[in-house]
């Protein structure tokens, strides 16, 4: 059953991914999608198979995740995912 139901995951997460890119059109955002359900495909695993390699299998999906998302998130322009851009300065007052 647990097994039926992390295919099932997985399946749906390279849709969901695909979904968000057709959606958004942005690849980072349909990645952030992707990576967080593939997590918690490998979550569901480790509900089936109790042993030590489950949760090796688990805590290695879980690093790699986050060490793609910080290398996708240190090459892009916008940086790091959540945080504001300063406003711009406003204009000078040309009246006064």
């Amino acid at each position: 059953m647990i097994r039926a139901l992390v295919t099932a995951t997985t399946a749906l997460a390279a849709l969901a991914g695909l979904a968000v890119l057709l959606g958004t059109g942005s690849w980072r955002c349909a990645m952030r999608v992707l990576l967080d359900l593939l997590t918690a495909a490998g979550l569901l695993r480790l509900a089936g198979g109790q042993g030590w390699t489950a949760l090796a299998a688990a805590a290695a999906i879980v690093l790699l995740r986050r060490l793609l998302w910080a290398a996708l998130t240190a090459s892009g322009p916008a940086g790091p995912p959540g945080r504001l851009r300063h406003p711009p300065a406003p204009a000078p007052d040309a009246a006064g």
